[in-house]
């Protein structure tokens, strides 16, 4: 069975030609791949690594984690699946295989939360928002208003 490891803190200048001459001592592998800026296609400074044996992926973990390249320390380990969290791998390792695997946020997902459905009823509608909002009738103390000010002005 194939096994994938990730490789992380690589050198900005790294090739997939070097990295793979870097990772085919340990065993033979599936695929090498430096994730690469898709403008500039200067490397991102990680990659990936999958080998065909996991004794061979385990090799290679062992002996270039913490190795220096071109003057970088890389960080080798297993690759988890793209979106797992951190927490979420230490849960997985700890659970034991027995347990049933549920989603992580439980299966209420399709259920509306009741805060959630009065806050509908409170908000307005669409067309409520469209609607231009009236303006106010002028009161008297306004109208006195007003008019001093158009006495000032008719001073000057």
């Amino acid at each position: 069975m194939s096994k994938r490891i990730y490789v992380g803190n690589l050198p900005w200048s790294i090739t997939k030609v070097r990295f793979e001459e870097l990772f085919s001592p340990f065993g033979e592998m599936e695929e090498a791949l430096v994730i690469a800026n898709k403008y500039t296609g200067r490397s991102r400074g990680f990659g990936f690594v999958t080998y065909k044996n996991d004794a061979d992926a385990d090799k290679a973990m062992k002996a270039m984690n913490e190795k220096e390249v071109d003057g970088r320390r890389l960080v080798v380990k297993l690759a988890r699946p793209s979106g797992e969290t951190l927490e979420e791998a230490k849960v997985e390792e700890e659970r034991k295989p027995s347990e049933e695997r549920t989603h992580p946020k439980g299966t209420e997902l399709k259920k509306t939360h009741p805060s959630v459905a009065e806050s509908k009823k409170t908000r307005p509608s669409e067309v409520e928002l469209k609607k231009k909002p009236k303006k106010e009738k002028p009161t008297e103390e306004k109208k006195e208003e007003t008019e001093e000010e158009e006495e000032t002005e008719d001073e000057f």
